[in-house]
């Protein structure tokens, strides 16, 4: 296999490779194990795994030619054939035009945001976040020069808090650990009309598999594949898939130096490109081949560990809503959900594996659990439960906080595999 194609996304194939246009006809899960993976003889049947550094050249206009453009394989901090697989396995999942791997959701994040931002610009952001990316917004890229205003995440909120500088409007799918779910489209148009971008984070999305921003008009699609992409809790990455339609015309990074500007040089494909050259090339958030097979193999069960997921997930919600221990559950595949009716438009399956609930004495509670394991993890095999107050969120300001959905006695449960009852019976116990 000989690496091709300028932002890591295509392989050389021998004549018997199934055509793009016939695979793009092919289910989720049926993309999720056969994309990516050339046919032929001698051909693996999985994701093979290059460890390699660096790459040869044979002869010394081939190196020059890879140097000025940077688009096959030299240095693996840029690129490896084991991470371009699994990039093109995300973008085809996630219907995207290019993607990008890195070392964690945080690396992804930080370089969707930086990829359009600089000293001076400003991110309108919705409240409900996962902490790490409120910690991102309210103590990194301050250091920076670029502001953040947060709003409750509507089109009206959004819309208000719009500056001329504003270059990106950031959301969540579906929030972590509230369960609010984004009503992409419309913010698609108001960030589209204002000149700035839309940015999904689409981790509670799980790959591509419960919800699509990129077909309800977002441009960039970002995820943590540490959770359901990865799905057993063993290897740590991220990603940023990119539409081939961004809007980048109004945006001074893409469009000053004239014929040279990164618009005039690289067209559609100028996001993805600065993008790996910010976060790869410059920073070296690089993922490990091993880990891009772990979470390349992880994606080929997604579809199935979620259907058991979501349906769990809405079962315990349910059962959580009516227990007289309980005194709140956030779900929103609930029906008195603020997001109940969004979840039925934009989400293509189950409700999401993520739930919260109130309990009285969470430290009893916790200490109590004999099935249930304490981790801050997502999208594990396994169901894990942690106390978002005093961990996950415990560095976020308090009105953040609770702007989050996190209060003192929230409980958040990341559903995995186990026998719903056997869920049940140990939250019954404990409560």
């Amino acid at each position: 296999m000989v690496y091709s194609g300028p932002m890591g996304n295509h392989h050389d194939r021998p004549a018997s490779a199934t055509p793009a246009a016939c695979g793009s006809t092919w289910g989720y899960t049926t993309r999720a194990v056969q994309s990516a993976i050339p046919r032929g003889l001698g051909q693996s049947i999985g994701l093979p795994v290059h460890t390699a550094a660096a790459f040869q050249f044979g002869n010394l206009e081939e190196a020059q030619e890879e140097f000025a453009g940077g688009g096959g394989l030299s240095y693996a901090r840029m690129q490896n054939p084991t991470v371009a697989m699994l990039e093109e396995r995300l973008s085809s999942l996630e219907g995207a035009a290019h993607t990008l791997a890195l070392s964690s959701g945080q690396a992804a994040t930080f370089t969707a945001l930086m990829s359009v931002c600089r000293a001076g610009d400003h991110i309108v952001s919705a409240a409900t976040l996962f902490g790490g990316s409120a910690g991102l917004l309210q103590n990194v890229l301050p250091l920076m020069g670029i502001e953040t205003t947060f709003t409750d995440g509507s089109p009206e909120a959004m819309r208000a808090a719009l500056r001329p500088n504003t270059r990106v409007l950031w959301a969540e799918m579906i929030s972590n650990p509230s369960g609010d779910v984004a009503d992409v489209a419309a913010l698609a148009e108001v960030a589209h009309a204002a000149g700035a971008l839309l940015a999904i984070d689409n981790t509670v999305g799980g790959a591509g598999y419960l919800a699509r921003p990129l077909e309800h008009g977002a441009d960039m699609s970002v995820q943590s594949l540490t959770k359901w992409a990865g799905g057993h809790g063993s290897a740590m990455g991220g990603s940023v898939s990119v539409s081939g339609s961004a809007d980048l015309s109004r945006n001074p990074i893409f469009t000053e130096g004239a014929e040279r500007s990164l618009l005039n040089l690289h067209g559609a494909g100028a996001l993805a490109q600065r993008q790996r050259w910010l976060g790869a090339s410059q920073l070296g958030m690089t993922l490990a081949p091993h880990s891009a097979f772990l979470l390349g193999q992880g994606l080929e069960t997604v579809g199935v560990r979620l259907d058991r997921e979501c349906a769990t997930a809405q079962a315990l919600a349910e059962w959580l809503s009516g227990h007289p221990r309980v005194s709140a559950v956030s779900y929103c595949g609930l029906p008195g959900h603020p997001s109940h009716e969004r979840a039925q438009r934009y989400l293509l399956r189950g409700k999401g594996a993520i739930l919260t609930f109130d309990v009285p004495d969470p430290s009893r509670f916790l200490g109590r659990l004999q099935l249930l394991r304490i981790a801050p993890n997502l999208g594990d095999t396994r169901t894990l439960v942690v106390h978002p107050w005093t961990t996950t969120h415990g560095r976020v300001p308090e009105a953040s906080r609770r702007a989050a959905g996190v209060g003192p006695q929230t409980i958040r449960m990341t559903v995995g595999l186990e026998d719903l009852a056997d869920l049940q019976a140990d939250i019954e116990q404990a409560l």
